[in-house]
């Protein structure tokens, strides 16, 4: 048996294979070129067909690009109407970003659990977390799986929540023939480097509802409008402008929009890899009892940000500590997604403590975050499924001798 790089052995990969990793060619180099060589660095042209190629790839009528994923959650809960008192019911599984949006707001998190299965949140543990205080769901497509969104429209609708998808992971996933985008009141997406397209920084709101889309865009840009719609005072001039609520100067430049733009024209591309790579993976996990994936009805619809692998721990007698040091060891570049929100300690602070959301917990305390992203090639992606299965079969062979 082969010895473990962790114990002096040789690693798998002879380069480490990060967990994410944006791909640039050529095309959006010269995008963003030539966007610092014309008139307009923000506020022009690249953010509006930015928005506009958002519109064509999720099908929804209205879409506010903003500075970053987390600037586009605090707008959806602003245009959500979010106030001191209202409860908002979260996923632990998630960056911290998708509850702090509700602090912002000065609302309450209340975090629900997970599926054991598809690590979404349980439509039924939000039923169990519903008060008279609930004001909106915000549910995240956990690794770019789409969440069960028929179960959560319908507790919306017979208890007049809103809806807010984060598909900060999910850009190209679809849910029965419709785009992420056009299915929940307001989706929201991040642009960071790791996910599937990425502006650098950046983010966006899509709706399809026309009075969400006005104060998405309020919100978004200072509270400030030009619209004569929306305006108190008509016809005062063409320098005139009015704020009519407190906003924010969450706009994204030109320069990245630009790059947004280039990305978007290989949204279909990028997806593809990322399904084939998640099938490969699939088909190999499958063949080791020790580890678990996350369950997904509908992988040809999916366009996955992130592939994470549950260990059985107390099968292979060792820790995700050791799983995860040794795979970093065999230059498998792993992370993971994530600590629980409610146990971080800002959040521990509040109130919360282990054992709020048992599933989540386990989750997290036996999982790993895979790479996955384009640049990998079939053989990095071997390397991967050859690492994991290295160590498996060494913990099966020295149980307990961590």
């Amino acid at each position: 048996m082969e010895e473990l790089a962790i114990n002096g052995g040789t690693p798998v990969s002879s380069k480490v294979l990060g967990y994410g990793h944006q791909d640039i060619n050529e095309s959006d180099v010269q995008a963003v070129v030539d966007c610092l060589r014309g008139d307009y660095l923000t506020c022009g042209p690249a953010t509006e067909a930015f928005e506009d190629s958002i519109k064509e790839a999720t099908g929804a009528g209205y879409v506010t690009a903003v500075a970053n994923g987390t600037a586009a959650l605090h707008v959806a809960c602003l245009a959500a109407g979010i106030k001191p008192g209202d409860e908002v019911i979260v996923s632990p599984i998630t960056f911290a970003a998708s509850a702090n949006c509700v602090r912002y707001c000065g609302g309450t998190p209340v975090f629900a659990d997970i599926d054991p299965k598809t690590w979404n949140i349980d439509p039924a543990s939000i039923c169990e977390k519903l008060t008279d205080k609930t004001k909106a769901i915000v549910a995240v497509d956990f690794g770019g799986v789409h969440v069960d969104s028929s179960e959560i429209r319908k507790i919306c609708d017979e208890r007049g929540l809103t809806f807010i998808e984060d598909a900060a992971h999910a850009m190209g996933t679809c849910h029965n023939g419709t785009a992420v985008g056009s299915i929940a009141d307001m989706t929201t997406f991040s642009f960071h480097p790791v996910k599937t397209i990425t502006t650098g920084e950046g983010g966006a709101v899509a709706t399809n509802d026309p009075e969400l889309g006005k104060m998405i865009e309020l919100y978004a840009k200072h509270g400030i409008t030009r619209d004569h719609e929306l305006m108190r005072e008509k016809d005062q001039g063409g320098w005139y402008y009015e704020q009519l609520v407190l906003g924010y100067n969450y706009r994204i430049s030109d320069i990245e929009a630009s790059l947004g733009v280039s990305q978007m024209r290989r949204l279909g591309q990028f997806g593809d890899r990322r399904k084939q790579l998640v099938a490969f993976y699939n088909e190999q996990f499958a063949k080791i009892p020790e580890v678990q994936f996350q369950q997904d009805a509908t992988p040809e619809d999916t366009v996955r940000h992130l592939y994470c692998l549950k260990f059985d721990t107390e099968a292979l007698g060792v820790t995700r500590r050791f799983i995860f040091d040794a795979l970093r060891a065999e230059n498998i570049g792993v992370n993971v997604h994530y600590l629980p929100v409610y146990l971080l300690p800002y959040y521990k602070d509040l109130g919360h403590a282990r054992g709020d959301c048992p599933n989540a917990e386990d989750y997290y305390d036996h999982c790993v975050t895979l790479p996955l992203h384009c640049g990998l090639t079939d053989e990095d992606a071997q390397c991967v499924v050859d690492a994991v299965a290295k160590i498996v079969e060494w913990c099966r062979a020295n149980r307990g001798a961590e």
